[in-house]
């Protein structure tokens, strides 16, 4: 009865890791995929004229925000896995 007990309680621990390592994971590839965002809205706001040129800047400034929050979003989940 005891191993029973104790292989339930190791995977419910398991499983919240899991679960976190997910979540990590998946703030830090919306994080990447917002900095490239990013970094293709500046390209773009070089390269053209105004008025466009500023639309795109202030895209990048957007996207570069929307990065930090995932990338802080992913340091929280990935400070939680094995609490």
């Amino acid at each position: 009865m005891k191993k029973i007990i104790a292989t339930v309680a190791a995977l419910l621990v398991s499983s919240v890791a899991f679960a976190q390592v997910g979540t990590t994971v998946k703030e830090g590839a919306k994080a990447t995929s917002e900095k490239v965002q990013q970094g293709a809205q500046a390209t773009a706001g070089a390269v053209t004229s105004e008025p466009n040129s500023t639309v795109h800047k202030v895209k990048a400034k957007v996207h570069k925000a929307k990065a930090h929050e995932h990338a802080s979003a992913a340091k929280d989940a990935a400070g939680n896995i094995g609490k």
